[in-house]
């Protein structure tokens, strides 16, 4: 499915102040004197494009990719430059949040997700993907979230999380004896979680991929195009 996706060049020092702070924090509004805070969780509302329905007909190699965004400050590369690649490689891609209200990232971008996570079902898609940014922290003990991923996880699909969306899958208890990365400050919740956390900008072990932050999301869609191969 195609979303409607810009990406506003003007959005001068909070831009400047999102790039400096990776997808720890939301970036400070002008003038403040310090980081704003995570935005609480959206509430659901009615979905307008199912996400559970994948393309009927692809080409020979297609495969279908679900991507889970937060509502409010996701990482604005982390869900567009996977996308491009998964796109370009001639994969489809479905995106999800907890509403269908237009989604916000942290530089600006605007996004009108497919539907909504509660709706997402795993087994429509051949890998399903949690992009980070400070908003995922609404995410972190999301029931709908956590039943994605475990619902993934079993299925055997391919499952990638980066920045500070693998928080997540070690919430969901989905990390125990993996290898994964996380961005810095969630390391803490991956050990708790049974992980052995790598501090590698991208750690493959199986079909998860886990990627650090932004900088690292070429590289995390690379891992993931070989793993949809």
């Amino acid at each position: 499915m195609r979303q409607a996706v810009t990406l506003s060049l003007g959005v001068g020092m909070a831009a400047v102040a999102a790039l400096a702070v990776g997808c720890g924090r939301s970036p400070a509004p002008q003038g403040s004197s310090g980081p704003a805070s995570a935005p609480p969780p959206s509430t659901p509302g009615k979905s307008t494009a199912p996400a559970t329905s994948a393309p009927t007909s692809r080409a020979p190699g297609s495969k279908a990719v679900l991507m889970v965004i937060a509502q409010k400050s996701f990482r604005d590369e982390e869900l567009l430059t996977p996308k491009k690649a998964f796109e370009s490689a001639g994969h489809s891609v479905t995106v999800v949040a907890p509403s269908t209200a237009t989604a916000t990232g942290m530089l600006g971008a605007k996004v009108t997700p497919d539907g909504t996570i509660k709706d997402a079902e795993s087994a429509k898609y051949d890998a399903v993907v949690f992009v980070g940014g400070s908003g995922a922290t609404a995410l972190f003990d999301d029931r709908d979230a956590h039943r994605l991923a475990r619902e993934a996880v079993e299925g055997g699909k391919v499952v990638g999380a980066i920045c500070l969306a693998p928080s997540i899958l070690a919430r969901a208890g989905l990390l125990k004896g993996k290898r994964a990365t996380v961005w810095k400050s969630e390391s803490k919740t991956l050990e708790s979680g049974g992980a052995t956390y790598t501090g590698e900008p991208v750690t493959v072990d199986g079909k998860l991929v886990t990627g650090n932050g932004p900088e690292a999301a070429a590289e995390f869609a690379d891992e993931l195009l070989k793993q949809l191969k």
